[in-house]
């Protein structure tokens, strides 16, 4: 994860948890242990939930999590948080106390595709790094972070990435042509346990990622060759991803539009921010109950 926008003063210290997409999704296979394997292609958005810690004050509790913004609504249930889980795994292995106080500002629809609470979860463990004083190399925290969950390793990362096995296989991406991405969730919620219970066929075999991506042309062909395989699964347990994948697909500009992880939030992908715009007023006007933003794709 880029700290270029974090902020700090003193011991207090914030960085934005980027919202995590899959261009592409293939479930390649099945472990012994339950775990799918997959493959994907993962980028993230400028968009993201604002992560805040500072070490608590006297009289304070050691290790707490307070939710405000657009979104806390979706996480009030949720005491035992991801990004708690993740200070108390760090500070296990580091041998210190759990000490931070955490605000989450949550932008970010949650349990939606876009791994917000991976995110938050590797924000957490970057911004404890410089809090406590520790020397984790990224290799460190990733490894760290995986038993926690399978998108935390990747979001860590926050560039693109082709991501293989159950997430901690990672390969940089540095190629890919600059595009903007408009993002869409109708506020349905989906489990992610269901949906790959559902799905049904052979484990995919993706074509590798080409070493020369010139243009957003022969990114998009490529694109269309692979897929999203928990998109099928998901518009039979939730209609309403497909009518976000229709109202998308019609937009003026849309190269692609296609689901991001195990849903609900899909994406459409535009040649230029100024497209991605026009088309998320133009949606949010038709579906002002959806959630939709519109951000250029970090790192390509």
């Amino acid at each position: 994860m880029s700290l270029a926008a974090e902020t700090a003063a003193g011991t207090a210290h914030s960085v934005t948890a980027a919202a995590k997409i899959n261009l592409t999704l293939r479930v390649t296979g099945r472990r012994a242990d339950g775990y799918h394997l997959l493959d994907s292609l993962v980028v993230f958005t400028e968009l993201g939930d604002r992560l805040d810690v500072r070490l608590p004050a006297a009289g304070e509790t050691e290790l707490s999590l307070s939710v405000e913004g657009p979104f806390a609504a979706q996480l009030n249930g949720e005491a035992n948080n991801l990004v708690l889980h993740a200070a108390r795994r760090m500070a296990e292995d580091a041998g210190v106390a759990p000490r931070a106080a955490f605000t989450l500002t949550k932008a970010l629809p949650a349990a939606s595709g876009i791994g917000g609470g991976s995110a938050d979860a590797a924000a957490a463990l970057h911004l404890l790094n410089r809090l406590w004083g520790l020397a984790y190399s990224l290799d460190a925290l990733q490894a760290l972070a995986l038993p926690l969950g399978a998108d935390i390793p990747v979001c860590l990362l926050t560039q693109p990435a082709m991501m293989r096995g159950i997430g901690e296989d990672l390969a940089a991406v540095d190629h890919l042509p600059p595009f903007a991405l408009l993002l869409a969730n109708p506020g349905a919620a989906v489990s992610t346990a269901e949906i790959f219970a559902t799905r049904q066929g052979a484990y995919a075999t993706p074509s590798p990622l080409p070493s020369a991506l010139g243009d957003l042309d022969s990114l998009i062909d490529w694109l269309a060759q692979e897929a999203n395989d928990l998109e099928d699964p998901a518009r039979r347990l939730c209609p309403a991803v497909g009518e976000v994948l229709e109202t998308l697909g019609r937009t003026a500009g849309c190269r692609l539009a296609r689901m991001s992880g195990s849903g609900a939030t899909c994406f459409g992908i535009y040649a230029t921010p100024a497209e991605a715009e026009t088309a998320a007023e133009a949606v949010a006007r038709a579906y002002p109950a959806w959630w939709v933003a519109a951000s250029r794709c970090r790192g390509a």
